[in-house]
């Protein structure tokens, strides 16, 4: 569920409508928007109890409505927020009017092969380059990636051509040195979803995929 707040809203009318959500067993999750304020309500509560609540929070008169939200991941819908999320990448705005293009290999495996990667990125108009220095593979025999060597390749294929770096960062452990690196922190898979904290303290954009 999400309740949108009137425009204008107070402090205290924000702080008034939490405390109704967290006694009735909720989270409260505040959204300051440009023209409106919504608060999330995380968690799971009985039916009954919901619909008594909604009631309740419509009826003041700084609430302008309560929305029972039925589908999965509610803090990245619309209802909840209907701006689009901008990420800030160097220069770049991801999720903005322009189209981010991120590309590069699959995985770093010379200094010759990053750079003129990256030199290609940069020539034909991409604005990140993506290449991976830790390289996930099923069989512990094939190539595992350069590891720190790579690393340091990509900072200097970034330094040489300008351009951010994406990579995937795979152990918690590693997280430091990769932020070092990379302007964009990835962790294609969900049993990996431990690194998401370790990641965003570093300030770097993060990207879950599955």
């Amino acid at each position: 569920m999400i309740v949108v707040l009137r425009h204008g809203a107070t402090e205290e009318a924000i702080q008034e409508v939490c405390e109704r959500l967290e006694r009735a067993g909720y989270q409260a999750a505040i959204w300051r928007g440009v023209e409106r304020t919504v608060i999330g309500a995380i968690g799971v509560i009985d039916e009954e109890v919901k619909t008594q609540l909604i009631q309740q929070l419509e009826s003041l008169p700084f609430v302008e409505s309560a929305i029972r939200i039925l589908r999965p991941y509610k803090l990245v819908s619309r209802e909840w927020k209907e701006e689009p999320t901008l990420v800030p990448v160097r220069d770049k705005v991801v999720g903005g009017e322009h189209l981010i293009i991120m590309a590069g290999p699959c995985s770093v495996e010379s200094r010759e092969q990053i750079l003129e990667s990256a030199q290609g990125v940069e020539g034909a108009g991409g604005d990140v380059l993506a290449g991976w220095a830790f390289k996930p593979r099923t069989s512990p025999h094939t190539f595992q990636g350069l590891g720190y060597d790579g690393l340091k390749l990509l900072k200097e294929a970034s330094e040489a051509t300008g351009l951010p770096v994406v990579t995937e960062v795979m152990d918690p452990r590693d997280v430091e040195a990769v932020a070092e690196v990379a302007d964009i922190l990835t962790n294609w898979r969900p049993q990996h979803a431990e690194l998401q904290p370790c990641c965003g303290k570093w300030g770097n954009c993060a990207n879950p995929c599955s």
